[in-house]
């Protein structure tokens, strides 16, 4: 089945530069230059797969808006938010409001393209029955590559793709050093090293969500990032 992908982006050049890309890939593309009209669209029928601008015109946090209006009909419609607004109050407000991951417009499209992949394929592991051959532990941590969840002490840890592959990265190799490019490459992703640290950052946050002790993520100055089993990282953070 193909599947079905909206962009809602009020600019032209840059909606149909990523519909063009899309359609390539062989996905159907429904473009909207507004809330409005996407609403009017997705009221009649979801896609498979939306991708959000934050600003839509006149509204500043149009985006915002309809990510949560889209959340409440579908709580596992895939959502991405693409975005010039690089900050961390934007992207924890994003994510909070139910997206599945928070992109800016500096990305690849190739790299766009891998995260689009990857979140079809989550939600059809999702479906399967667990497979062990896909699950890795080391201590509180369960990692399943298979569906693209991870569980710590037994609790779902919410992330987005691009931190779960980081995750991934760091925990199938507990206690080795992991720097910034062999992240990058392990999690398909292509960004500076702020960028990288931000990522780190969140995740150690979604992690004390769940445990306020949690001190497994390691930074190793001047050589990158390292999970450790136990709690005895140090007071380092990224």
């Amino acid at each position: 089945m193909i599947k079905r992908i909206a962009i809602v982006e009020d600019e032209a050049a840059i909606r149909e530069n990523y519909a063009d890309v899309l359609r390539s890939q062989g996905y159907q593309v429904q473009t909207y230059a507004s809330r409005a009209t996407a609403t009017q669209a997705f009221n009649l029928r979801l896609p498979n797969l939306v991708i959000l601008d934050i600003g839509l015109n006149e509204e500043y946090d149009g985006g915002f808006v309809l990510c949560q209006q889209l959340r409440a009909k579908s709580a596992t419609l895939p959502i991405i938010f693409l975005t010039a607004r690089d900050n961390d109050f934007d992207t924890v407000s994003g994510l909070r409001i139910g997206a599945d991951d928070y992109l800016t417009k500096d990305i690849s499209l190739p790299h766009l393209t891998a995260r689009i992949s990857a979140l079809f394929r989550r939600q059809e592991a999702l479906k399967q029955p667990v497979n062990d051959e896909h699950i890795t532990r080391t201590g509180a941590l369960m990692v399943d590559s298979q569906r693209m969840c991870i569980t710590w002490q037994n609790n779902s840890v919410e992330l987005t793709i691009t931190e779960f592959w980081l995750v991934h990265a760091l925990a199938k190799h507990p206690g080795h050093v992991k720097n910034r490019t062999q992240l990058m490459s392990d999690s398909k992703i292509f960004v500076d090293d702020s960028t990288i640290t931000s990522h780190i950052k969140r995740i150690r946050k979604k992690f004390m969500r769940n445990d306020s002790h949690f001190d497994c993520i390691e930074t190793v100055y001047g050589m990158g990032y390292r999970w450790l089993s136990v709690n005895s990282a140090t007071d380092d953070k990224a």
